[in-house]
């Protein structure tokens, strides 16, 4: 009963205008924020980690934001697929993304938490097939909508897993793009300790040893949400891999991040020890 009046929700969102929907999103993270303690914590916490003021409007345009960016996910998976990427105002940067294929050696998309996220491959796979790597939902039914919102135009998902990581490789090999969220916090064994604004954060390796392996460009994505729609930004990164990457990338998100800060998901626990991981350290 739960699941199905969830999914008329879904429906019902995605029914809406978007600016119906931000709105709604909005109120949604003010709620949130007032009657979670734990939540409202870390979204201060991590703002000041990162250098941030609370006494400024940064901490509510962040409330808002993060709100917005879970109710838009029913609008954004369940909308028409056509109607969702025309909602992409501008796209910056698409030279660098034609300057990638003709190389040949295929693409590899970085897209942070940082504002709508989801629309990001939505909106390239217009132009390229995409493999993107995500996390099965721990709900069961979700997993259904969500692949079916996120595998439109042509995006294929990859399960997390070696399985799916070998989906990435393939994709590369046909000089294909790939798609992944560089500051999710990987399973133990899947990453390095690197800063993250002056703290230390487990990093997924992945990133560099797909990008070493293949000779695929880097490029990082964003979709900063605007009044009207939405803004893609596309900016190339340069891997030293002489140099740890894991530390590299979370200097680039940084610099991403503080373009447009308040939308980027300060809720995230992003400093979070998976399990297993101290152990791991204590047996080196």
């Amino acid at each position: 009963m739960t699941h199905l009046f969830l999914k008329i929700i879904f429906r019902l969102l995605s029914s809406l205008p978007l600016s119906v929907v931000h709105r709604l999103g909005a109120m949604l993270g003010r709620l949130t924020y007032a009657m979670s303690g734990q939540y409202a914590a870390r979204m201060r916490d991590n703002l000041q980690q990162a250098g941030f003021s609370l006494d400024d409007s940064l901490l509510s345009a962040s409330i808002a934001e993060a709100g917005k960016s879970l109710v838009e996910l029913p609008w954004i998976w369940c909308r028409p697929y056509d109607a969702v990427v025309s909602n992409v105002s501008e796209c910056r940067g698409m030279e660098h993304v034609e300057a990638a294929r003709a190389r040949g050696k295929g693409i590899i998309f970085l897209t942070p938490h940082l504002g709508c996220f989801e629309i990001a491959s939505l909106y390239m796979a217009q132009h390229l097939p995409i493999t993107v790597l995500y996390r099965p939902p721990r709900l069961g039914w979700l997993e259904g909508v969500m692949r079916g919102g996120r595998e439109r135009g042509q995006v294929r998902l990859a399960r997390a897993d070696v399985s799916g990581v070998r989906l990435l490789y393939k994709a590369l090999r046909r000089g294909e793009a790939i798609g992944l969220l560089p500051d999710q916090v990987p399973s133990v064994g899947e990453g390095e300790w690197a800063d993250f604004f002056g703290r230390p954060a487990y990093t997924m390796t992945l990133v560099g040893r797909l990008a070493q392996a293949s000779g695929a460009s880097v490029l990082l994505a964003s979709a900063e949400r605007q009044t009207r729609g939405y803004l893609i930004r596309i900016e190339p990164m340069m891997l030293d891999f002489s140099l740890p990457v894991p530390q590299q990338i979370n200097s680039a998100l940084e610099c991403l991040i503080r373009q447009f800060p308040a939308q980027y998901l300060w809720s995230y626990n992003r400093y979070k020890v998976p399990a297993g991981v101290m152990q791991a350290i204590r047996e080196s």
